[in-house]
């Protein structure tokens, strides 16, 4: 597994820089998204479409909510039931959260209060 730091494809993984994230917001708001792996270059980033990708739909959506989630976890648990692993579905509920937040946060805390709670 490589490690933050290590040179994949050429280019080197760092953190968003402010300057980046404008570049990619720009780009998007004038050209839309039509296709994460071919926008990088054009848009003026070093980085890779999935990297492009990943930092739009999980940092700069503006409707996106952090901290915590005390009301959320109910309705994570049920559709857990529901729908099972499938985060993408559960995160599009109106949580304002992320797929991945939501895993995350199922994998960190609620699985374990929903295993305790089936037994």
């Amino acid at each position: 597994m490589k490690q933050v730091g290590e040179v994949e494809f050429g280019k080197k993984r760092t953190l968003g820089t402010p300057e980046e994230d404008q570049k990619l917001i720009a780009y998007i708001r004038r050209y839309g998204i039509w296709n994460w792996t071919q926008m990088a270059k054009p848009a003026g980033l070093a980085r890779t479409g999935k990297s492009c990708r990943l930092r739009s739909m999980n940092h700069l959506r503006p409707n996106i909510r952090r901290g915590n989630t005390t009301k959320e976890e109910e309705i994570i648990i049920r559709l857990h039931r529901v729908l099972g692993n499938r985060w993408a579905a559960i995160a599009a509920r109106p949580h304002g959260r992320t797929y991945n937040e939501i895993k995350n946060y199922w994998n960190t805390r609620l699985k374990k209060h929903f295993l305790k709670s089936q037994s």
